[in-house]
């Protein structure tokens, strides 16, 4: 305060007092808030006072008010502006409207600019990271997840899992693509795809001056239309899904989105594996077709087997067992032990003989009556002791521990045993058949393989082949489009022309019907079918082609009537070709699940028209560290 009064003593006696004053600037760094500028006006001479106000307290006011009190020349109307700017700065209030409502820390954004276009903005990014991985000559996507595993894909569906999207609308377009993986099991990237190009057409109806709701009912519209359309535009059917041959045909196109070149190969294998296990009754599980990666050899060496295969290695000597008998046991392999505690008093060398070999006697008793039952093969889901070990060599009982349960579900449901909670000898209906498990190696990898010599076994199981562990997951996921296609032509057998032929068709005939709607929502509806063009325009962009070249060629091609024609992905220039002869088809549940999914996500997307965000949960969020912590001087600049 000393320091400050001299300041003011000497400030007053400077002769030319109608020069910019600082008063507080030796201060700055301690009581810097914010800057206040008042024009205090006098009749003899003009000048400007910079104030920083502190938030204020009882030093910050007596400050004030000896400052002002030792200025000789400020006029009283002056002084009257310098108490009100103080009164001021001892009470902040908050912003009038709706963020009085919320705590501190949250945050709002309304109306067009700062909530719709944001949404939209942020989805269209999403979809233009996918849409860059569409079809056979898509983009892979090298993605590193929390955990720092790395996944090299053009799998929508596993890039949205690992990215963990953030943003609200982005999520919902997300949410969207998981339930057409859901309800599908392919197609994920179509619904992303088609959503973006929905929203990024909405936005230019908006900006045009359409407001929001003509946009959604335009969209409504336009989507109902299209699924009434979609069934005309089927081109067949499956006939016989127990052919493996016509199978491995209609999965072909989804396999080729993955592993464009070696669709033929894998469409085969996929095809046998379904068909293999494929119920009279029509009810097809997904899960019943396993996949086993083991690494080597090429992906050319992948072979399909009726039963399963696990990676382990046999606990015993014996290692090969021709028509088994098996029981599975969900408890370890050991001799039983007490629920409670107990001591034991041995007074010599003679009990302590005794009282290991009742223990040896009675585990000795349980493998024998097992084995005497006709069980060759014991599954254990827990430890295998060292001396049940010895007692099944000496029965020629094989030995083989899965730790997984879920495993040792699988396996009792492809041989037919039911799992056992303690070492009892199981009755016949309890145990299971297989016609042949051996011990084999692949490549360096010991694996345990229960064979089906038969063909209507329940379980079947691919055995991948690859180079590499992301070449053999990247292969898994194809397996896993293509038996999801099979699940889908169980449940409707229609089909559709691929390569961009069903979505130009659509878009030819709702851009139709629009023309004849009368309200503001035909241009939505036109909208609606521009945004089909979106698929053919990625296939072509991804393979090279000038999209609008294959886009003009598409809507001659199909107002001739040619409703099968798309985009012929193997030529080198823009060219067109009949779907239906090429055998590129897709279900019929795909599109009609795609539009309906993408179209009510891009609805709840554009209905939004406030985003309201609370102040995030817990407590401060610790600082992050400056520099080195070895540094030996704390002042020292870290490193660039």
């Amino acid at each position: 305060l000393v320091l400050l009064l001299r300041k003011l003593q000497y400030t007053s006696k400077c002769p030319n007092s109608a020069s910019s004053v600082s008063l507080l600037r030796p201060f700055s760094d301690s009581l810097l808030v914010r800057n206040v500028d008042a024009r205090c006006i006098d009749y003899n001479c003009a000048f400007r006072i910079h104030l920083l106000l502190p938030f204020v307290d009882s030093v910050g006011a007596a400050v004030y008010t000896v400052f002002f009190a030792g200025l000789p020349f400020v006029h009283r109307h002056c002084w009257r502006i310098v108490k009100l700017v103080t009164a001021m700065a001892l009470h902040v209030p908050r912003a009038p409207g709706f963020a009085q409502m919320l705590k501190d820390g949250a945050k709002h954004f309304s109306g067009l600019e700062e909530a719709v276009y944001r949404n939209i903005q942020a989805c269209k990014e999403l979809a233009q990271t996918t849409r860059t991985a569409y079809g056979p000559n898509g983009m892979n996507k090298m993605v590193i997840n929390h955990l720092e595993k790395l996944f090299v894909t053009n799998d929508a569906a596993t890039i949205l899992r690992e990215l963990e999207v953030q943003h609200p609308a982005a999520k919902m377009i997300v949410m969207a693509s998981h339930m057409q993986e859901q309800e599908v099991g392919d197609g994920t990237n179509f619904v992303l795809v088609f959503a973006g190009a929905l929203l990024e057409l909405a936005e230019e109806l908006l900006r045009m001056g359409l407001s929001v709701s003509e946009v959604i009912a335009g969209y409504e519209k336009a989507c109902k239309r299209a699924l009434e359309i979609l069934p005309d535009i089927v081109c067949c059917s499956a006939k016989n899904l127990r052919d493996t041959q016509e199978v491995a045909s209609l999965i072909k196109t989804s396999v080729m989105s993955k592993q464009y070149g070696n669709e033929d190969f894998l469409s085969k294998l996929i095809a046998e594996a379904c068909v293999s296990i494929f119920p009279e009754s029509g009810h097809f599980n997904v899960d019943n077709v396993r996949v086993c990666k083991i690494l080597g050899s090429g992906i050319s060496a992948s072979s399909v087997l009726h039963g399963m295969v696990f990676k382990k290695e046999a606990e015993g000597d014996v290692t090969s067992v021709k028509d088994a008998r098996i029981v599975v046991y969900s408890c370890p392999f050991d001799c039983t032990l007490t629920e409670t505690k107990g001591t034991v008093l041995i007074k010599n060398a003679e009990e302590l003989m005794n009282f290991s070999k009742g223990e040896e006697n009675q585990l000795e008793a349980q493998v024998k009556a097992i084995a005497d039952t006709g069980v060759n093969l014991l599954v254990t889901g827990g430890k295998v002791a060292d001396l049940a070990l010895h007692y099944a060599n000496k029965y020629q009982i094989m030995v083989v521990r899965l730790n997984s349960k879920w495993d040792l579900r699988r396996l009792c449901k492809t041989v037919g045993a039911t799992a056992l909670p303690k070492l009892t000898p199981p009755t016949p209906e309890e145990m299971g058949h297989c016609e042949s498990v051996h011990l084999s190696e692949v490549g360096d990898t010991q694996v345990v393989i229960f064979k089906h010599e038969r063909e209507d076994g329940s379980i079947s199981t691919i055995v991948i082949r690859g180079s590499t562990d992301n070449l053999m997951d990247d292969i898994e996921r194809a397996v896993d489009d293509g038996v999801n296609t099979f699940k889908v032509l169980v449940r409707d057998k229609r089909l559709v022309p691929g390569g961009g032929a069903t979505e130009i068709e659509l878009s030819k005939q709702i851009t139709s019907y629009g023309e004849t709607c009368p309200g503001l929502d035909q241009y939505a509806i036109k909208k609606f079918a521009e945004a089909f063009e979106v698929i053919p325009r990625a296939l072509a962009d991804n393979s090279g082609v000038n999209s609008n070249e294959i886009l003009s060629k598409l809507h001659a091609v199909h107002q001739e009537g040619n409703k099968t024609v798309g985009f012929d992905i193997e030529s080198e220039s823009a060219a067109v070709k009949d779907m239906l002869e090429c055998g590129v088809l897709e279900p019929y549940l795909l599109k009609h699940w795609g539009i309906k999914l993408a179209t009510n996500a891009a609805v709840t997307v554009l209905r939004v028209d406030q985003i309201i965000v609370a102040k995030p949960a817990g407590g401060p969020k610790v600082p992050k560290q400056q520099g080195d912590w070895d540094k030996d001087d704390w002042q020292d600049e870290p490193e660039k």
